[in-house]
């Protein structure tokens, strides 16, 4: 068949496709843990975006579709949010 990939070119997506997984669930867990500010954990998560299209390059869409709402549920659940400033109550005499 021609264009069809090679056993080796199979085997390396899938090696690919581990380590994308592994990076995925170590985030997630991290997330889910960490007790992470948002600064924070939207800084694991753009990395992990990273990693992900070094692996994959131009699949941001895919990235984007898949793994991206996942990892906002994520945030919006986990991660502590930034201190508001404090207003000290102005007292009357």
């Amino acid at each position: 068949m021609e264009g069809a990939p090679g056993p080796e070119a199979i085997a390396e997506e899938e090696a690919r496709l581990h380590r994308l997984r592994a990076r995925v669930d170590v985030t997630c867990a991290l997330l889910r843990q960490g007790r992470l500010e948002r600064r924070d954990a939207e800084a694991l998560v753009a990395a992990t975006r990273g990693f992900a299209l070094e692996l994959f390059p131009g699949k941001e869409g895919v990235f984007d579709l898949v793994l991206a709402p996942r990892f906002a549920r994520l945030l919006d659940e986990f991660c502590l949010a930034p201190e508001a400033p404090r207003v000290l109550p102005f007292r009357r005499p």
